[in-house]
């Protein structure tokens, strides 16, 4: 097979790149797409070309539905998924050949910092196959397992994978959740084993474990060196074979699935939108199926990887839209738009992401409130998978409790509003989300449902009331060589977990599932297996719902005094231990009075832990150099009684700067 991947001009004179092992070339066009390739070098070609000679160069009608390809590309952490989307780039003419494409869909500078991917970023590919024009559309997704539901919205716009494994690790924690979504959503997968060329790369053992654990045939796996360009041609080749085409009517009524946004403060909302039946072009008038508000399309086009905007866009393919939406909320991940007078059945869209992890957040300074609610808005809608509500503190003042899917992606939306809106907030400690099952028919009707949920521990509701608590549980999968299996099946068996399965994947390595309680992984669970393991076990997790557990609510206590910012929902066995800790960090953290402050951590009226910070020593007797005893008895009494006086009716408030060491060290453990 000969695949075309564009021609282009030079100082006048066409140019020709061939790419070993193939017969490829650039293609005559679209012009554009080479142009910011070229542009890196020579801003001629760019000037040649104006943006209207653009859009007519640009004819999506030119692809019929099945010279279409949608797909993603979806690995475990650190397999080079997006190493590979910058080789498929380069071999389509979309970017130039240079050394300095790294990650080029990276655009976030999170993930340049991190170095992993955090959201899913697309790109549209045009190529030629034997005479044939194609169009690929390329969804580079993220490989943690926090970012998941950036995968599973991805997923949706597409009719195949590329699943990447790592010729050297093999099969991943990540990669068998991402084969399981990917068989769930009934698309295609082609494996691809990267990484070749490394000095103890396996491939015929990765091959194995691909066969027994997918049941994928060897001979589909297609081996690449992502970073030096080995076999890449084979990759373009199989997504032309082997994704099957969109199925699509385009002469039905338009029906768009919008499962990306992103915001932009001249254009308004910028859409993401997987087009399922009919056409949509710049002038018409589209209908939100959610807020049933009508909007005139201002612009529609591809990304490639940059804005490229067309006349038109056809079912089956994948592309922007703008339609002046100025309103955050107006844009809904999961939303069918359609014509104006036109009304369709609406797409069943995506289920709705669980959050996992809760926290406040409060701004620094409450001055700042405004902007810091106008910053987590836009940044929300770049992330649909964030819950907000709004919450208060009377240390803190006015603020949101958030629902992430995990600390990574906690803690990449705190970086994202630093760096992104210069936003400085403070994080309170991460909580998951507990039930509490009521037990009498008058407070049944008070919250209107039997079970209720609890994402803040001060509203945690007393034992008197409830029948039982309960505590969310997943099924996590750790994948380990078998020399650590001893090691990791103990610290499993530290943080509550139970056994469900044990299988060998292959001679050297183990696959382990256990269910666990949420909040004995959230923290600091990953950071000791990769520990225990020297780095080689991978963890990932899913939903499992909910277990009767034996939960309490701790308070700490100033003096007696309950600090609501501090009171946390732990396990019964556990209370101890996290109570002595919060009190030792806090003692560590307050500043010292003239009276003495007595740190407590209670359960109801039980204190389980206790530490004292002392108070600061006057010596009133300094000037006394004999004379009367009782002068100086007198004297001690009176510093007696003023001390007691103090601590009675001295409040004690907690520095926000006590605030944030305390709530950060307890976030980092």
């Amino acid at each position: 097979m000969r695949i075309l991947v564009g021609r282009g001009w030079w100082r006048g004179r066409a140019i020709t790149a061939w790419v070993s092992g193939a017969a490829c070339r650039m293609l005559p066009w679209p012009l554009p797409a080479l142009s910011r390739g070229a542009a890196a070098h020579s801003g001629a070609l760019e000037r040649r070309y104006s943006s209207a000679e653009r859009k007519e160069k640009v004819d999506m009608s030119r692809f019929p539905f099945e010279n279409i390809s949608n797909f993603s590309i979806v690995a475990h952490v650190d397999h080079s998924k997006s190493t590979l989307a910058d080789r498929l780039l380069e071999l389509t003419g979309t970017i130039g050949k240079t050394n300095n494409n790294k990650q080029v869909l990276d655009k976030l500078q999170v993930e340049r910092e991190r170095g992993i991917t955090v959201k899913a970023q697309t790109a549209s590919l045009f190529c030629n196959c034997e005479g044939s024009q194609y169009f690929l559309h390329l969804i580079d997704t993220p490989g943690h397992v926090d970012f998941s539901y950036e995968v599973s919205r991805s997923l949706s716009a597409c009719q195949g994978v590329l699943l990447v494994v790592d010729a050297n690790e093999g099969i991943q924690a990540q990669t068998v959740a991402n084969f399981f979504l990917t068989f769930e959503a009934q698309l295609s997968a082609i494996p691809v084993i990267n990484k070749i060329d490394l000095k103890n790369a396996d491939p015929k053992r990765v091959e194995k474990q691909i066969e027994k654990v997918f049941d994928i045939p060897s001979d589909e796996c297609i081996k690449i060196s992502a970073k030096l360009g080995t076999n890449i041609e084979s990759v373009l080749q199989a997504i032309i074979e082997r994704i099957p085409p969109p199925k699509v009517h385009r002469k039905n009524p338009l029906r768009a699935l919008v499962f990306d946004s992103t915001f932009d403060q001249y254009r308004g909302v910028i859409t993401n939108v997987a087009l399922f039946d009919g056409v949509v072009s710049k002038g018409d008038r589209v209908v939100s199926a959610h807020t049933q508000k009508t909007y005139e399309v201002n612009e529609v086009g591809v990304l490639n990887p940059n804005e490229l905007p067309t006349h038109k866009l056809y079912a089956g393919q994948v592309g922007y839209l703008i339609a002046g939406m100025k309103d955050v909320t107006e844009a809904q991940v999961g939303d069918t738009l359609y014509l104006h007078k036109q009304p369709v059945e609406p797409l069943p869209g995506f289920k709705s992401a669980k959050p996992m992890v809760f926290a406040g957040m409060y701004p620094v300074d409450q001055s700042e409130y405004n902007s810091l609610k106008s910053a987590i808005e836009k940044l929300t809608l770049n992330d649909s998978s964030v819950t907000v509500h709004r919450d208060s503190s009377l240390a803190l003042g006015a603020g949101w409790r958030l629902g992430f899917l995990g600390l990574l992606h906690m803690e990449v939306f705190n970086q994202r509003l630093e760096q992104e809106y210069n936003a400085s907030v403070i994080l309170t400690t991460p909580t998951v989300p507990y039930k509490a099952v009521l037990s009498s028919a008058k407070l049944i009707k008070e919250y209107r449902e039997k079970e209720i949920t609890i994402i803040n521990p001060a509203q945690f509701p007393d034992k008197s009331k409830v029948t039982e608590y309960l505590e969310p549980v997943v099924l996590g999968t750790v994948i380990t060589p078998d020399e650590y299996t001893g090691k990791i099946m103990m610290l499993c068996q530290a943080r509550r977990a139970i056994q469900k399965n044990m299988v060998f994947i292959d001679q050297n390595r183990v696959m382990l599932k256990y269910l666990f309680p949420l909040n004995e992984i959230v923290v600091d669970f990953y950071d000791s297996l990769k520990s225990l393991s020297s780095g080689y076990a991978s963890f990932d997790y899913e939903d499992a719902g909910y277990q009767t557990a034996e939960l309490v609510k701790m308070d700490i206590l100033l003096n007696g005094n309950i600090v609501e910012e501090l009171v946390t929902i732990v396990h019964k066995d556990k209370a101890h231990s996290v109570g002595k800790a919060i009190c030792e960090r806090l003692k560590d953290s307050l500043p010292r009075q003239l009276f003495e402050i007595a740190i407590q951590a209670a359960i109801g009226s039980k204190i389980i832990a206790r530490e004292t910070v002392k108070a600061y020593r006057k010596n009133v007797l300094a000037k006394c150099y004999g004379g009367d005893i009782t002068r100086k008895m007198k004297l001690l009494k009176r510093q007696a009684e003023g001390k007691k006086k103090m601590r009675k009716i001295g409040n004690v408030e907690v520095p926000k700067d006590a605030f944030i060491k305390v709530l950060k060290t307890q976030s980092d453990k």
